[in-house]
């Protein structure tokens, strides 16, 4: 595996890929940890996962700039990424004893009816580049504290991210193979997750390789979890704070280079306040500093590859050609490195791809709607759920109009993100479960009956 840093073009490393041969010890050994693993006390896990923050925030730097070096994540937004991961370290170590206590059932006079929830064994953990520790982190944290033990296959760009995070959990105590790395090809997800000594498998990608796990872990009926890609609403409405709503919307779109399932993609805009938010967006926008990713005052650094600017300048240039009409930005820079500018498109035609697909980058399309209804109408008419953002200053309209938003989170007056205090997940082709909180917790758990008279 070769890491490209999308911000130079040039190698930087290059990793060896695993075997079949070691993929079956690897099993193997997760398979005689998680024996143990699951014996050990509750508050000795949660212990252990308390130390994992710590170790987090004491070498933050280095995991920071692992992370810049191979996916091209602005410094500043890297070491925020692994502030979060400690946050949800921290999260379980405090609530994981309260997720898991037995919950207690009516039953006769005589009899105690009880769930009781059990780890299923070793589950597998296919995750993406863009956030490549905390997409990992919000699985591994509550799947291990419950008793499971985790396999992980990362994307095939950030192999030293991966190789740091098992280490993460070396340093904080961890017995030696209940968090592992596989450095294989994605060819051998299949075969990894038809083997019985996997009993699930949670994904975070794209919708072909969603679909893919889905359906050999039904087959196999195993347990999984998706999350998906997404194409969420920015709703803003006529009464909303338009300066509050631009600034937000304009870090909502372009954080992490844009490269963010749930990042704001589709500015629907009030028409009443359409011009004034287009003009407060576009200076919020255009204010960002694009440039090099170790340097603390970048905001939005390179793409993650040249194969994914080629992509979304596609996109760009076909709904270009179809009617739409850039007010910012809208070609790659002329600079080394994969660096597409923060694009602002309006007057975008139905059915082009900024309208009707994911966008994954620095590129938000603005659409003028007529009144609330034609607002959810746009929002709704994507094949994704993910999440959706209402803007307004009538908190009961924005309840209202949340019911109404066919997605698995909505914030009203906020950006939509990941919390590790409430689920997060989607639904449509957006993909299916929850992480995080509570819900997180319980997804990788066998929810025993014990009925004892």
């Amino acid at each position: 595996m070769d890491v490209i840093n999308p911000a130079t073009g040039e190698l930087e490393e290059t990793y060896d890929t695993e075997t079949a041969a070691d993929v079956d010890d690897a099993l193997d050994d997760a398979t005689e940890t998680f024996d143990r693993w699951q014996t050990r006390p509750l508050r000795e896990r949660e212990r252990l996962l308390a130390a994992t923050g710590e170790e987090l925030r004491a070498n933050d730097r280095s995991y920071a700039e692992n992370i810049t070096r191979e996916m091209g994540k602005p410094i500043s937004q890297a070491l925020d990424e692994i502030e979060k991961c400690a946050w949800v370290c921290d999260h379980y170590a405090e609530h994981a004893s309260t997720y898991l206590n037995p919950d207690g059932h009516p039953s006769p006079p005589g009899a105690v009816a009880k769930t009781a929830y059990e780890p299923l064994g070793p589950q597998l953990a296919v995750m993406p580049w863009n956030f490549p520790f905390w997409q990992v982190f919000r699985f591994a944290a509550p799947a291990l504290t419950a008793g499971n033990v985790v396999v992980l296959k990362h994307a095939s760009n950030v192999p030293g991210c991966a190789q740091a995070i098992e280490n993460v959990f070396r340093r904080a105590g961890y017995p030696e193979n209940a968090f592992q790395t596989l450095l294989i090809e994605s060819t051998l997800v299949d075969d990894v997750l038809e083997d019985e000594r996997v009993r699930g498998v949670t994904l975070t990608g794209s919708g072909p390789a969603g679909r893919a796990v889905a359906s050999t872990a039904g087959h196999q009926l195993k347990k999984s979890v998706l999350e998906l890609g997404g194409s969420d609403p920015f709703i803003v409405l006529d009464d909303a704070d338009v300066e509050a709503a631009a600034e937000t919307g304009a870090s909502a779109r372009m954080l992490n280079s844009g490269q963010s399932c749930i990042a704001a993609k589709r500015f629907l805009v009030h028409t009443d306040v359409y011009d004034a938010f287009l003009e407060q967006f576009v200076d919020d926008v255009e204010a960002l500093t694009v440039g090099d990713p170790t340097n603390p005052d970048t905001d939005v650094g390179p793409l993650a590859s040249s194969t994914f600017l080629e992509e979304l300048d596609t996109q760009v240039e076909a709904s270009l050609e179809a009617g739409g009409r850039a007010v910012t930005g809208g070609e790659p820079l002329d600079r080394e490195g994969a660096y597409y500018p923060p694009t602002v498109l309006v007057d975008v035609p139905a059915g082009c791809p900024v309208d009707s697909q994911e966008t994954f980058g620095p590129v938000a399309a603005v659409f003028e709607v007529e009144d609330e209804t034609d607002a959810l109408e746009k929002a709704n008419e994507t094949e994704f759920g993910l999440g959706a953002s209402i803007w307004t200053d009538d908190r009961d309209r924005g309840r209202r109009l949340a019911r109404e938003i066919d997605a698995g989170c909505v914030y009203v007056n906020q950006l939509v993100k990941s919390d590790p205090r409430v689920p997060f997940g989607g639904i449509k082709d957006s993909g299916f479960g929850r992480e995080l909180s509570e819900a997180g917790i319980k997804e990788f758990v066998n929810r025993k009956t014990v009925w004892v008279e």
